[in-house]
């Protein structure tokens, strides 16, 4: 067990990649505090034995009382966020915001809140969900999402370089696209949920999209002491998308 006497706290865990981490920390060992803004969500895990709590990224109040409860955490899993669709014209600053808001505010307030006490202890591993779609490459239709997703990328290495004499190790997971609820859900609001799907597997060159357990089996990589000497990386796992 890679993660065992390790306390892994994540958000967005009430589905897709945040619930296959937790679940994969938890089966690697950790204690895991398991989150997410709807809290029915959460049940599945939490008949499982993994603790839970709603919480909301994007209030700095929540957040911070959130990382006082919760104490020292080893490793800290920023999964949270949203995928908005359209060009800079269909962003309105409503849209715009809101990306900023949970995408970017979102990690911002969660590290703030959680480090202090990671450095207290002597050290932790942060782990941030960015995306191929980010400073790696462009999407169509992924203006704001790439734009917030380059600055996840940008606020990890920094992270990385301020506090790696502290014992912090800061990584970036930078997947294509992933089977989801909400990856079903933007298909469907296409119109033609077939072509939509099409298009998204056609991209990659691998044939197929990712799953959600191929991306917490990296986390658990990354949140381990097996990648001790791995730090401000953007790691891409994309099916080979952004090597073609």
């Amino acid at each position: 067990m890679r993660l065992k006497g390790k306390t892994a706290f994540v958000t967005a865990a009430g589905a897709g990649i945040g619930q296959a981490t937790a679940r994969a920390f938890a089966a690697e060992g950790a204690r895991v505090i398991a989150t997410d803004i709807d809290g029915d969500a959460l049940a599945p895990l939490a008949a499982d034995g993994v603790d839970t709590a709603r919480l909301d990224v994007t209030d700095a109040a929540a957040v911070q009382a959130a990382a006082d409860a919760a104490g020292v955490v080893d490793i800290l899993f920023n999964c949270a966020g949203f995928v908005h669709h359209g060009t800079i014209l269909d962003c309105d600053e409503a849209a715009f915001g809101f990306s900023m808001e949970l995408n970017v505010w979102g990690v911002y307030r969660m590290t703030r809140a959680f480090l202090p006490a990671m450095l207290a202890a002597g050290g932790g591993s942060i782990i941030n969900m960015a995306s191929a779609v980010s400073s790696i490459i462009a999407a169509p239709n992924r203006f704001v999402y790439g734009g917030t997703k380059a600055a996840v990328i940008g606020m990890t290495k920094s992270v990385a370089a301020d506090y790696i004499t502290g014992g912090i190790r800061c990584n970036a997971i930078c997947p294509a696209t992933v089977e989801s609820p909400s990856l079903q859900e933007r298909m469907k609001a296409m119109g033609d949920y077939d072509t939509a799907r099409a298009a998204f597997v056609a991209r990659q060159p691998m044939g197929r999209i990712g799953t959600p357990e191929e991306i917490a089996a990296l986390a658990v990589y990354l949140a381990s002491d097996d990648a001790a000497f791995v730090t401000g990386q953007a790691i891409t796992i994309d099916g080979g998308w952004t090597n073609t």
